[in-house]
């Protein structure tokens, strides 16, 4: 079974999960209403076995929200490719796919990820990423669940205070200046980015503008152990799992590394960025 594919069938157990609780149902009352054996649903829950549509009308009956039919089938059919259109993925609104985010980084314990022109998810502000959901919405033209997907968005930083994880994070200097919400939203997201530096749990280096490359920074990239990456590009999310492709992006995110500014260096470009803001 692919590595993308378990991570997306472990979100949509998550979800069908919190479904049945929200029912305030066991996993015994749930299967006996579905005529299912009670291993079923802690398969399903538990992403140890795939979802028919069948299944999933029954989940949605049994537990009083057949509304939340459209948003299951959106997610069944992300497990399909390892690329997923965004506006597919965007059917089930922002907090599906920031769920399956938290589930990637939840098992990941080294992430090495690397962004040209915007602040990680993983790092935002709750209204730098109001503002960053809002305008994917309104490019997509999908669900504008802004408040739910910006929640879910927080609560993936849980991961940075787990013990056992490490954030690896390579950011373009244009990161820093590229105005995604209002001047003074930026000040505090650039506040929080410095917040970051020291942290154990995370490496923040920032590649300057004029320093010597040997690469183009054409987009970014998430690597999940050495083992999965998720690359972005305008229409659509690349889940990348085969070795030879893994490798050439590790070789790519050493270069990276090699080339950025850490610790004090780091702090002086946010606080220049910082600066160069015009809040009036």
């Amino acid at each position: 079974m692919s590595t993308d594919f378990q991570h997306a069938r472990v979100a949509l157990g998550a979800r069908l999960r919190e479904l049945r609780t929200e029912a305030r149902l066991t996993v015994r009352q749930l299967a006996v209403r579905c005529d299912w054996p009670h291993s079923k649903v802690s398969k399903l829950e538990n992403g140890r076995q795939t979802l028919t549509s069948d299944d999933l009308e029954a989940w949605t009956r049994e537990t009083g929200r057949p509304e939340a039919a459209d948003e299951l089938k959106a997610r069944l059919r992300g497990l399909e490719s390892g690329q997923r259109s965004w506006r597919r993925q965007l059917a089930a609104g922002h907090r599906a796919v920031q769920e399956l985010n938290a589930a990637q980084e939840k098992q990941a314990r080294n992430v090495r990820l690397f962004e040209p022109a915007i602040v990680p998810g993983v790092f935002q502000t709750p209204e730098y990423a109001r503002c960053v959901l809002t305008d994917v919405s309104e490019r997509h033209g999908t669900p504008k669940d802004i408040e739910a997907g910006v929640r879910a968005r927080m609560k993936r930083q849980e991961a940075l205070y787990q013990p056992g994880h490490l954030f690896q994070a390579v950011l373009w200097e244009a990161a820093l200046h590229t105005l995604r919400c209002s001047p003074s939203a930026m000040v505090a997201q650039l506040d929080r980015l410095v917040s970051l530096i020291g942290m154990e749990s995370v490496s923040l280096g920032i590649l300057p503008f004029g320093v010597r490359t040997k690469f183009s920074p054409k987009h970014g990239f998430w690597i999940m152990d050495g083992k999965l990456v998720v690359a972005d590009t305008w229409n659509a999310e690349m889940w990348i799992d085969s070795p030879e492709d893994v490798s050439l992006y590790m070789r790519t995110w050493s270069l990276l590394e090699e080339s950025a500014v850490y610790g004090p260096a780091a702090h002086r470009l946010i606080a220049r960025a910082k600066a160069n803001l015009d809040l009036r």
